[in-house]
């Protein structure tokens, strides 16, 4: 058995409609449309911080197993450094070290907030777009107007 199809809804024309029918009709498709809008919105997001949540699992797992491995070879060079020049104070070869990583750690931290300071939020640009375009197709603007993208630097 297949299911009974589904005629479509004929909309008759504007000149055979009543004013409140037409009333009607622009609002059900503008409900539609921005119901619409807000799909598309969603669906942006979504992908876009389920990109950004992927890598950034990945990245903590590898920034992880790095720390590890970095760990052991911190290790030995302060041993390294108390068998060429500190013979007596054991102490010496890790304080430098500590120093040193200590240092490297406050510039990574000065980058990271810079580039988090000029990062932009997950924007929906396409729903924006659509949105503009619909704004100025109901304006009844045959132009687009040249969109203005952020500068991702």
């Amino acid at each position: 058995m297949t299911p009974p199809e589904e005629t479509p809804r004929r909309t008759p024309a504007p000149k055979d409609m009543s004013v409140a029918e037409l009333v009607f009709d622009v609002s059900e498709r503008t409900s539609s449309l921005v119901r619409e809008e807000i799909a598309l919105a969603k669906a942006e997001l979504t992908e876009k911080l389920t990109k950004l949540a992927k890598g950034t699992v990945v990245g903590l797992a590898a920034g992880i197993f790095a720390l590890l491995g970095l760990a052991m070879v911190m290790h030995a060079i302060a041993w390294l450094l108390n068998d060429l020049f500190f013979a007596d104070s054991i102490w010496l070869g890790f304080l430098i070290e500590a120093i040193v990583w200590f240092v490297v750690a406050g510039i990574a931290g000065l980058i990271a907030f810079r580039a988090v300071k000029a990062g932009s939020p997950p924007v929906p640009e396409m729903a924006i777009e659509e949105a503009r375009r619909t704004k100025q197709t109901l304006e009844g603007s045959t132009t687009p107007e040249p969109v203005a993208r952020p500068d991702r630097t």
